[in-house]
């Protein structure tokens, strides 16, 4: 069962161990981050589904990292002392395999135990207090409408076992947003930013399944994808989306959201 669903940014500046003096300019991302942890560990998960942008892509399969044992870490970004470990669920790992290759999903198994910075500043930030299960995903280089069929897959996984599971998915909006951004300004960053908050307010995918590629492409995100498994995999439930904050302090957007599976 579903008990749990959200949408979070992941910038390495959201830690205190890193963010430091920068932490000022994301006051509401971070009491957006706390409201969700407290409603994470509200939800008791026996484990955490999470979607990254920033794990292995493989161009014509999804995947699903497998291992004995996973580190959320932060020691590329010079933190050495932040980790938390987690356990995989193999039970759930060997029914998203099974129904992915029924389905003829493309779907691979990884091995690895560091997690990405996409799946540990999350993690990081939202289980201080819990100890779940976790299944690392990545998305595809596939296209849009594949993800959202993905999404419906997992739905299917979770609907079908009693453990208590949550879903978080892990992205960043624009990186265009202002002449300071990473890529610089393009005014096609604040179009996709505009689009993907409204589809949040509406709970719906349509206008992001519909979005020009254009504009998808110059505002240099990483957030589509891992929304449209999580829309995937919410599609056709009792939903009431909740936007907790959306900010853009260094021309990177930065979106909180939680869906409340009714």
């Amino acid at each position: 069962m579903i008990v749990f669903a959200a949408f979070t940014p992941h910038s390495p500046l959201l830690m205190d161990s890193i963010g430091k003096e920068n932490l000022k300019y994301l006051e509401d991302s971070r009491t957006a981050l706390g409201k969700l942890a407290a409603s994470l560990e509200a939800s008791r998960p026996d484990v955490i589904f999470i979607v990254s942008s920033h794990t292995l892509l493989h161009e014509e399969a999804f995947s699903l990292n497998l291992h004995d044992q996973y580190v959320a870490e932060l020691k590329d970004f010079g933190d050495h002392s932040t980790h938390k470990t987690f356990m995989p669920d193999l039970e759930l790992t060997t029914t998203i395999q099974r129904l992915a290759r029924t389905s003829q999903i493309p779907f691979v198994l990884e091995s690895y135990e560091s997690l990405d910075y996409g799946s540990s500043v999350p993690l990081l930030l939202l289980t201080q207090r819990i100890q779940p299960k976790l299944i690392p995903i990545a998305y595809a280089g596939m296209d849009r409408k594949a993800h959202m069929a993905f999404g419906r897959l997992l739905k299917e996984v979770a609907l079908m076992s009693d453990k208590r599971i949550a879903v978080i998915a892990s992205g960043d909006l624009a990186h265009s947003l202002t002449s300071e951004a990473p890529v610089g300004f393009r005014k096609e960053g604040k179009q996709f930013d505009e689009t993907l908050v409204r589809c949040v307010e509406q709970f719906s995918a349509s206008a992001l399944l519909s979005l020009d590629e254009e504009i998808i492409e110059q505002s240099a995100q990483c957030a589509l994808k891992p929304m449209l498994v999580l829309l995937g995999l919410l599609e056709r439930m009792h939903v009431r989306s909740e936007l907790l904050s959306y900010e853009a302090p260094f021309g990177v957007g930065y979106l909180v959201a939680q869906f409340h599976v009714l």
